[in-house]
């Protein structure tokens, strides 16, 4: 049977140990660190989300600075707060919340935000830096899965490892993260052929393809790390994973609910990250 990654008792742990180092932060600089949140339109996922970081600002001892912006903004009214916030010495993170209304260009949005403030570490060079395995801020989820796997004592080097899903903010970074820990990374999609082929042999799955249970319990490999990042709302409001979490959980060795993984780790390691960036900007 599967033990569960309590990914609430994680996150509270990255949260503790960062309001310790804010503390230490506030005390030898005079100031608090100061997170920017930029959110425009009025998405109600995107209000609660926001609401969420500000919340854990506030938990951890940083400063937020929330800027609204009605739907309908030109880009280049968005690009100016951007720059802006750069340019803002109270300012040591920028986010801006995504997903953006059409006809904002996210792309070239992100790209404005200076790269040592990139808390959400989807800025080009960021990215860049992950790939060539220099030193930089890394996306928020990405290193929340290693945490998670860290904390239970997973150890990726060496490990067969199987990233179900590509996008930028999840599957190739956190891919390259298990590569840069020496595991062996197969990375996959929904049109990758034999999946369940190569899921069963995974001794870390890392879940994030966007599909509701995707991946059937009797794919899982006996003894696995199963990380799913999959946050998919059902028919009644349920919320279910990528993986078919009641099938698998007897074939894990470990794995992750929905919700209560992966989820609350990706606001903690925001926390980690502003604090990572803020600490750099003093031995600039």
């Amino acid at each position: 049977m599967g033990r569960i990654i309590d990914g609430k008792a994680v996150a509270r742990d990255v949260r503790s140990r960062v309001r310790d180092e804010a503390e230490a932060f506030a005390v030898r600089t005079g100031r608090r660190i100061g997170l920017a949140l930029v959110r425009v339109g009025e998405d109600p996922a995107s209000a609660i989300y926001v609401r969420r970081k500000v919340e854990a600002c506030a938990e951890v001892g940083f400063a937020s600075f929330e800027n609204e912006l009605p739907e309908g903004v030109p880009q280049a009214e968005l690009i100016a707060l951007v720059e802006r916030l750069d340019r803002d010495p109270a300012v040591d993170g920028v986010l801006v919340q995504l997903p953006l209304p059409r006809g904002l260009d996210a792309e070239a949005i992100l790209a404005v935000i200076d790269p040592d403030k990139d808390v959400d570490g989807l800025h080009p060079l960021n990215a860049g830096k992950l790939a060539t395995g220099r030193p930089g801020l890394r996306a928020c989820t990405p290193a929340g899965i290693l945490a998670l796997l860290d904390h239970v004592g997973v150890d990726p080097e060496g490990k067969r490892a199987v990233v179900v899903g590509r996008s930028v903010m999840v599957g190739k970074p956190a891919a390259l993260l298990l590569l840069e820990r020496n595991a062996t990374v197969v990375l996959c999609h929904s049109r990758t052929r034999n999946l369940a082929e190569e899921v069963s042999r995974a001794e870390i799955l890392v879940a994030a393809v966007g599909r509701p249970e995707m991946i059937r319990g009797d794919w899982i490999r006996e003894g696995a790390a199963v990380i799913d990042v999959g946050m998919n709302r059902q028919h009644g409001g349920r919320l279910v994973g990528d993986v078919e979490f009641a099938a698998a959980l007897p074939r894990a060795g470990w794995i992750t609910p929905v919700p209560g993984g992966v989820g609350p780790m990706t606001v903690a390691m925001l926390m980690a990250n502003t604090l990572q960036a803020a600490k750099a900007r003093l031995v600039k």
